[in-house]
């Protein structure tokens, strides 16, 4: 999947879905701009998305709403997800424990976009039920957009493209990063069911149209891939380059 930009609170309002904001500092932040505070989610569009003029330190996951006949666990009050409109047409049990454990999901400071994949993250603090064993696929985007490109229609389609991707099955959890003041450099990831399932939204008309106006809007844009595993007899996960084969079911 290709995506620039998520639907952000702003853009969940008259959706059916309660937005508020909330907030959550990260070690090695720090605000340059006294009047605001730095940890609160502002309303933004995909320009001030794209150009922050202040940091924004904390960045909620954004996960598949469950399907319909799947009870969804309470949300933190203190820290919630955000959670997208469409549903996953199905989840397995593995994949529905690691789902409500990545209610936490979050980076460990504001370098994540330098960081390595497995260093960028809270992946230490996820925790699964000991009797289960499963693999995921994970894609992660490390990309730099082009000074002066809109932003506008490939945010669109990028919205569409998410949403099209939780329908059609298999996106847990889609985290995006705010591009690096100095650097430009941002990063995002995916995490998946399965590869089979990351292949298949790949032909989607929507990721499709994404794809298309992408490839001019982006000075780097590179792509990384992960398997996380959770084996049977521990409750934490590791995280592994992906080499090659099937992943999940």
């Amino acid at each position: 999947m290709i995506f620039a930009h998520p639907p952000h609170p702003s853009e969940l309002q008259g959706s059916g879905i309660p937005h508020k904001t909330y907030s959550l500092s990260l070690a090695g932040s720090s605000s340059s701009n006294p009047a605001r505070d730095p940890h609160v989610i502002p309303t933004f569009d995909s320009t001030s998305l794209a150009e922050p003029k202040s940091p924004i330190l904390y960045l909620p996951p954004l996960l598949s709403s469950l399907p319909a006949n799947v009870q969804r666990p309470p949300l933190s009050h203190e820290h919630p997800p955000l959670i997208t409109e469409t549903r996953l047409p199905d989840i397995d049990p593995a994949s529905l424990s690691l789902h409500k454990s990545l209610h936490q999901f979050r980076p460990l400071n504001t370098r994540y976009a330098a960081s390595l994949y497995v260093d960028a993250f809270n992946w230490h603090e996820l925790s699964l039920p000991a009797d289960e064993e499963r693999e995921w696929y994970c894609v992660v985007f490390r990309s730099k957009r082009k000074a002066g490109s809109d932003g506008g229609s490939l945010y669109e389609a990028d919205k569409k493209a998410h949403e099209e991707a939780v329908g059609n099955g298999g996106l847990i959890l889609y985290w995006y990063g705010i591009p690096d003041q100095q650097t430009g450099m941002n990063l995002a990831t995916c995490i998946w069911q399965s590869r089979k399932h990351a292949i298949a939204a790949n032909s989607r008309p929507h990721h499709i149209r994404a794809m298309m106006l992408a490839k001019d809007s982006y000075e780097v844009y590179d792509l990384e891939r992960y398997v996380l595993r959770k084996v049977a007899g521990e409750t934490g996960v590791t995280v592994q380059p992906f080499v090659g084969g099937d992943v999940g079911w």
